[in-house]
C-alpha cells in the first residue's frame, strides 16, 4: 500500500485550521491597536467627559458639588452594609456547619430580633432619605432666577429662547457643528470634542441663577449638563424647568438624554459661561445682530436671491437627513423628484415645513423664519431635476401660520 501522504486539499481541515489562525491572529491585532492609546488620541475635555472617567465629573455648581457628596455618603453606607451583611452570613457559614457539630438554635418570635432588624434598618433609611431630600428640594427651587431661558428640543438640536433678564429677546438654534457631522459620516471621530461641537453655544453669565424652562416641538428629550447638576426632560405640549448658578467661568458640555429618534447622537448641549461683563457685550452684540438680520416678511425677493439663501438654510437643517443630493435615504424620503415638492399648489410643501408629517418623522420647521422657510422651499423646488420654475415668497409662509 502506498502511504505517501497526499497535499490537503482546498476546505480540507488543514487549510481552514489555518485560515482560521490567520484571521484570529489578525483580529488579536486589530483588537491590541484599537486598545492602543494611540488608536484614540484624545484628552479629558474640560467642562465635558474624561479618558477612562470614573466618577462624576468635577462640579461646577454647589448642587452638583452637593450631589456628589451625596452619591459618596451612598456609596460608603451601602458599601458597609454590604460587608456587614456578607461577613455575618459567611462567618456563619463557616463556623456554625454541620461538619462541626453546630445544631441550630430553636427560638421562636423573637421580640429582640424583631425590634433590631426593624429598627437598625429605619434609622439608615431616614439618614439616608434627609441628606437626599434637602438635595432634591434645592434642585427643585426654580424661584428668584436672574436670568430664564427656554430650551425647546427639536429633532435634532436645541432651541435656546432668552426670555427675561440680561440679553432679554435672544433667540438661537443651536446645532452640530456641520464639521463634526462630516468626521461622522467618514468613520473618522477627532478631538477631544468630538460629536460636542456647536454652531450657537448656550452662553450665560457667571453667578447667576439660570433658570431653563425645557419643552419640545415633536418628541421627548431631555437636557443635561453633568457639570451643573440638572437634567430635565422636554415633553412637547409640557412646560418643566431647572436650574443652576455656574461658580466658574469656561465652556461645559451635555447631551439630549433622551432617546429622540436616528440623529439622537447628533443632538449634545454646549454651554459657555462668561464673566458679567463678557456676557452683557455678548449680549447687545447679539441682539444687534439679530436685529440687523431680521427679515420683513412683506418683501417681494428675487428667485435667484431666495435659491441662493435657501441653500444654506437647506445645508444647515435638511442634508443631514435627506443628504446633500436630496435623494434621502433609508426611510427618509427623497425630495428630488418628490410629489409635494412638484406640486403646483406651493402652500402643499408649506403645509409639511409648518406642521411635518408622518407622525413626526418629517418634524414641523415653525422655529425657522418665514424667509428662511420660503426661501428653502424654492430651493428645493428649483434644484436637481425639479425644475418647476415656482417662487415662494415670505408672505406666503406668513399666511399659512395664521
Amino acid at each position: 500500500m502506498n502511504h505517501t501522504p497526499q497535499p490537503a486539499q482546498h476546505g480540507a481541515p488543514g487549510s481552514w485550521q489555518r485560515g482560521l489562525a490567520r484571521l484570529s491572529a489578525a483580529a488579536v491585532t486589530t483588537t491590541l491597536l484599537a486598545l492602543s492609546p494611540a488608536a484614540w488620541a484624545v484628552n479629558d475635555l474640560p467642562g465635558g467627559p474624561s479618558v477612562l472617567q470614573m466618577d462624576l465629573p468635577p462640579p461646577a455648581t454647589k448642587i452638583a458639588a452637593a450631589q456628589q457628596d451625596l452619591h459618596v455618603m451612598m456609596l460608603w453606607i451601602c458599601g458597609v452594609i454590604c460587608v456587614g451583611v456578607f461577613g455575618v452570613m459567611f462567618y456563619s457559614i463557616l463556623n456554625h456547619r454541620k461538619s462541626k457539630g453546630a445544631k441550630a438554635a430553636s427560638f421562636h418570635e423573637s421580640i429582640t430580633v424583631e425590634v433590631v432588624w426593624t429598627v437598625i434598618p429605619f434609622l439608615i433609611v431616614i439618614g439616608m432619605a434627609l441628606p437626599a431630600t434637602k438635595v432634591v428640594v434645592a434642585q427643585k427651587d426654580t424661584t428668584n432666577a436672574d436670568l430664564t431661558i427656554k430650551a425647546t428640543g427639536y429633532q435634532w438640536k436645541w432651541g435656546y429662547d432668552y426670555l427675561n433678564g440680561p440679553g432679554e429677546g435672544i433667540q438661537l438654534i443651536s446645532s452640530l457643528d456641520a464639521t463634526q457631522r462630516a468626521l461622522s459620516d467618514a468613520g473618522t471621530p477627532e478631538g477631544d470634542n468630538y460629536l460636542l461641537k456647536v454652531d450657537e453655544p448656550m452662553v450665560v453669565p457667571v453667578g447667576k441663577k439660570i433658570r431653563v424652562i425645557t419643552t419640545a416641538n415633536d418628541v421627548i428629550h431631555s437636557f443635561m449638563v453633568p457639570a451643573f447638576g440638572i437634567k430635565q426632560d422636554a415633553i412637547p405640549g409640557f412646560v418643566r424647568d431647572t436650574w443652576f448658578k455656574a461658580e466658574k467661568t469656561g465652556d461645559f458640555y451635555g447631551q439630549c438624554a433622551e432617546l429622540c429618534g436616528k440623529e439622537h447622537a447628533y443632538m449634545p448641549i454646549h454651554v459657555r459661561v462668561l464673566s458679567e461683563e463678557a456676557y452683557a457685550a455678548w449680549a447687545e452684540g447679539k441682539l444687534k445682530a439679530q436685529q440687523a438680520k431680521a427679515d420683513d416678511p412683506n418683501k417681494v425677493w428675487e428667485q435667484a436671491d431666495l435659491i441662493a439663501r435657501g441653500q444654506k438654510v437647506y445645508e444647515a437643517n435638511c442634508a443631514a437627513c435627506h443628504q446633500a443630493n436630496g435623494k434621502g435615504a433609508g426611510a427618509v424620503k427623497p425630495i428630488d423628484g418628490s410629489a409635494k415638492v412638484l406640486d403646483a399648489d406651493k402652500g402643499v410643501q408649506i403645509a409639511v415645513l409648518l406642521n411635518g408629517q408622518n407622525n413626526g418623522a418629517m418634524p414641523a420647521w415653525k422655529q425657522l423664519s418665514d424667509t428662511e422657510i420660503a426661501a428653502v422651499i424654492t430651493y428645493t423646488k428649483n434644484n436637481w431635476s425639479n425644475k418647476t420654475g415656482q417662487t415662494v415668497q415670505p408672505a406666503d409662509v406668513l399666511a399659512a401660520r395664521k
